[in-house]
């Protein structure tokens, strides 16, 4: 069992166009399926955090992306959403998982002879091969001995350009959420502010 509350509400940034369909029904977010992923395969949110999703949907208009993912006008889409078997990575019970997860991979780069992935992409690591790596062998593992899938990974990053002189927080700090079965997603809204009205992010 998690020790979390069981619902939380996500926020993923992505075009207008997307964003308007799902809003009427006629669409629904895509799986992300890139080896650089930070919590492997799933569709991504940023957890309470609006604005956040938001300047990721802004800075993605703003250069090309190795997926092909493109963004004319940035927008967000909020999500009702049940972690259910959470993979949950602020709890230690979990991250002992993933240090198994590591060892079993370089057990498998060993035997197959093959490089292990690496993280790269500055002091943020936003190419994390390795991460996502060993998540999917993880969730591969469980697989294969049977056991249950976690529907959701969750995870705090510590992201961005340091608040001020050695602190210990950053700009971008965050909480993300993959969700791995897209039952969990209960439904979608558009986010509004404190009036109620649809917000207007600038």
């Amino acid at each position: 069992m998690n020790d979390i509350s069981p619902i939380i509400l996500g926020y993923h940034g992505c075009d207008a166009r997307v964003a308007e369909d799902i809003f009427a029904g006629a669409g629904s977010l895509k799986v992300s399926h890139n080896d650089y992923d930070w919590l492997a395969d799933g569709i991504y949110f940023w957890e309470h955090n609006a604005r956040r999703a938001y300047d990721f949907a802004c800075s993605m208009s703003k250069r090309p992306h190795p997926s092909g993912q493109r963004i004319k006008t940035p927008a967000v889409v909020g999500a009702i959403v049940h972690l259910g078997q959470c993979l949950n990575l602020l709890d230690s019970q979990f991250i002992k998982m993933v240090q198994r997860a590591h060892h079993d991979l370089v057990h498998v780069c060993k035997a197959a002879d093959t490089e292990l992935p690496r993280n790269s992409g500055g002091t943020d690591l936003v190419d994390r091969k390795l991460d996502c790596a060993v998540l999917r062998m993880l969730h591969r593992t469980r697989a294969d001995a049977g056991e249950s899938a976690f529907d959701t990974v969750r995870a705090a990053f510590f992201e961005g350009s340091r608040l001020y002189e050695n602190a210990g927080f950053a700009s971008k700090n965050h909480i993300q959420v993959c969700v791995r079965d897209h039952r969990c997603i209960l439904g979608y809204f558009r986010p509004i502010d404190d009036r109620g009205r649809p917000i207007v992010f600038k």
